[in-house]
């Protein structure tokens, strides 16, 4: 996985030629501690002037436009529309140049793209999320058949530190029997290791998605992340998506 500039990230996954995409990492921006420094949330705490900077830094770096979301746990999926600021988890867009974007901390990112590169989408998948549909309303958003997506899953919490109660494995099951290979009992009675990236894969492969890329980078072990669980007065990382323009 080569980088952009400040090791961010590119995808790993066989996209078409026309699709751009990026994971930004804790490096390159105007934040001071504990959000240093390329922190994209304005909802955290951060100075906003040092968030506006980044945010118009990564712009600049990209040349594309990222369409911001107020992110709430919810399954809602919208179009993204350039300059504003929907109450939504998951944005989709057919228009060159107008990123899909989602912030995150330890929660899944997940980005998609059709083969014939003329629609992606984005989606914020932490396990309220995850269990809520948000996967599945993206897809429903897009309106491209299954067969035809791709999917790359980003930087998240990592299994062996993931830990829920039973109600979070409760809630999986109840949708997805399989979803219980996703649990390993903690060394906490009564409590549980959660996967979000096998969680994932089973919602999805469940609409039959099966071209899915990506998982493994571990938030709270990997320090070039920010991590709700490893420090709760913390930034925001951005995964984005788009057509190229």
């Amino acid at each position: 996985m080569s980088g952009w500039p400040h090791g961010w990230l590119l995808p790993d996954w066989p996209a078409p030629a026309t699709i751009r995409a990026c994971v930004t990492t804790r490096t390159g921006g105007m934040s001071v501690p504990p959000f240093d420094s390329f922190n994209l949330g304005d909802h955290v705490g951060d100075d906003p002037s040092a968030v506006a900077w980044n945010r118009q830094h990564l712009q600049g770096l990209l040349g594309c436009r990222p369409v911001w979301l107020s992110q709430v746990h919810s399954s809602t999926a919208i179009k993204a529309v350039a300059g504003s600021c929907a109450t939504a988890d998951a944005s989709w867009s057919d228009v060159p140049g107008e990123a899909c974007a989602v912030l995150t901390a330890d929660c899944l990112p997940v980005l998609f793209c059709n083969r014939a590169g003329t629609r992606v989408a984005a989606a914020h998948a932490g396990w309220r999320g995850l269990a809520g549909g948000v996967l599945e309303m993206t897809l429903g958003a897009l309106a491209v058949p299954a067969a035809e997506l791709l999917v790359w899953l980003g930087p998240a919490i990592g299994p062996a530190v993931f830990e829920v109660g039973p109600e979070v494995r409760e809630a999986f099951v109840a949708q997805h029997v399989d979803a219980a290979e996703a649990f390993t009992p903690s060394r906490n009675a009564g409590r549980f290791m959660a996967d979000l990236y096998q969680l994932a894969r089973i919602r999805l492969a469940a609409v039959g998605v099966d071209a899915v890329y990506g998982g493994g980078l571990c938030t709270f072990s990997d320090a070039r992340f920010y991590s709700y669980r490893r420090a709760a007065r913390t930034g925001r990382f951005a995964s984005l998506v788009w057509i190229d323009g």
